[in-house]
């Protein structure tokens, strides 16, 4: 029966269409990623509401829909259209950049010799509080459209370069603003505990978080000004312990924020293990986890966010993807954006996971969508291309799905489209047509 109606978008005659998930999976865990769903010779159809009306067979939608109207249709022939990328990790909003900090880094100094010195962290505070709220505006919403570019459709933003009240409440502000202004969907996060500020202890810096910070958040979000999603603390050895950790975890839960912080980066701490004690939805970095810590995380359903870019660029050693996905835990990736790892493309996080983690293809395109979403809290709405999910998606120019892992860095010559809620929100032209 052909049917009728007006429609937004319509994909039509893709050589591959990765959907990731068939089922309504929520997350992928390592058998899962082995099956990646995926259509050759389909289509897809975006409703008028920016969501997914159909997926499937390019001749039999063509039957289904022959009465219909579209807003747009675009021809997919010998192109891949697969769902838009969810960096589940990023510290986007800031001012001055750390490139001197760079040689540094490469003469031998570490993150905590750096972080010492005065800089590291503490720079990069003193330059955010300093900077008018349209600067970090704009360079933000500048560091937006590059990640949107090469192909995120989804991003988690943390605040956390202010320390002060007044500083994480301007940034959390440009995050609101920027939800209003880009297309690109925003899942923001408070990491007002990313480190201790000059003067303070852990433990003082952990009592104003609790008693002025959070309750300020509170009465913003009450008030519809500023709506955060997640709570973020630095859990490390001379930052914050497990037990203020826990403290300030357990304060953001009870004002509704999702527990999403890092956790055994530099040093062993058993940041895992209190993640899964206070479930968590994830954790971050990992580099440092225990064996216990992975069957905790296995068990409670806590995400791990992992990030190559910050155990390339630091020589850290790499996050145990392979053992963590032997054990069940649910594995997802992020850029880790910030000014000590300058990367805005999961593209290339895709393929470092793949090449220093051990991470195959699959395992990493569902780290990047399904998992990272789920990490978000998400992935009912995201990170696969299933009907009643948001029409989110990118379109390549090339007939193997694969090629946006394989060519490393070259995600500009690839993307074609960028698309979110069935709006085309990218096109490149300056791509040639074979």
């Amino acid at each position: 029966m052909a049917g009728g109606g007006e429609y937004k978008l319509m994909l039509e005659g893709a050589q591959q269409l990765v959907l990731v998930c068939t089922q309504g999976e929520r997350y992928l865990l390592e058998a899962g990623m082995q099956q990646v769903a995926l259509r050759e010779n389909a289509s897809v159809v975006v409703g008028k509401d920016g969501c997914i009306k159909a997926v499937g067979d390019t001749r039999a939608i063509r039957e289904k829909f022959s009465g219909a109207t579209f807003d747009k249709i675009i021809d997919c022939s010998g192109k891949c259209i697969l769902p838009g990328l969810v960096d589940a990790h990023t510290h986007p909003v800031w001012a001055g950049d750390r490139v001197h900090e760079f040689a540094m880094k490469l003469a031998g100094a570490s993150y905590m010799d750096v972080h010492q010195a005065g800089g590291g962290i503490h720079f990069t505070v003193e330059q955010t509080q300093k900077a008018p709220e349209d600067k970090l505006l704009t360079s933000f919403k500048i560091r937006l459209l590059r990640m949107l570019r090469a192909g995120t459709t989804l991003v988690e933003c943390k605040s956390g370069y202010g320390l002060n009240l007044e500083t994480e409440i301007k940034m959390l502000r440009v995050i609101e603003q920027a939800k209003k202004e880009l297309d690109i969907g925003i899942s923001s996060t408070y990491c007002g505990a990313h480190a201790v500020p000059k003067g303070k202890n852990a433990t003082e810096a952990a009592d104003d978080i609790v008693n002025t910070h959070l309750p300020k958040l509170k009465e913003l979000d009450l008030n519809g000004e500023i709506h955060v999603d997640n709570i973020d603390v630095f859990c490390e050895k001379g930052v914050f312990d497990l037990s203020s950790t826990k403290r300030i975890l357990q304060a953001g839960k009870a004002i509704g924020l999702q527990m999403n912080f890092h956790g055994d980066e530099l040093h062993p701490m058993k940041s895992a293990e209190l993640g899964a004690e206070l479930g968590a939805q994830a954790i971050s970095h990992l580099e440092e986890i225990s064996d216990e810590g992975i069957v905790a995380m296995a068990q409670a359903k806590c995400a791990a966010v992992l990030l190559p870019t910050t155990a390339y660029i630091l020589r850290l050693k790499q996050p145990q993807a392979r053992k963590m996905l032997k054990e069940g835990v649910i594995v997802a990736l992020g850029s880790d954006f910030n000014p000590n790892a300058y990367c805005c493309s999961m593209p290339m996080v895709m393929h470092l996971a793949c090449v220093n983690m051990k991470m195959s293809m699959k395992e990493a395109l569902a780290a990047a969508t399904i998992n990272a979403a789920y990490a978000l809290g998400r992935s009912h709405t995201h990170g696969s291309i299933e009907k009643g999910k948001q029409g989110d998606f990118i379109i390549i120019n090339s007939p193997r799905w694969e090629h946006l892992i394989y060519q490393f860095g070259g995600h500009q010559e690839l993307i074609e489209y960028v698309i979110i809620k069935g709006n085309i929100v990218y096109k490149n032209d300056s791509i040639l047509q074979y």
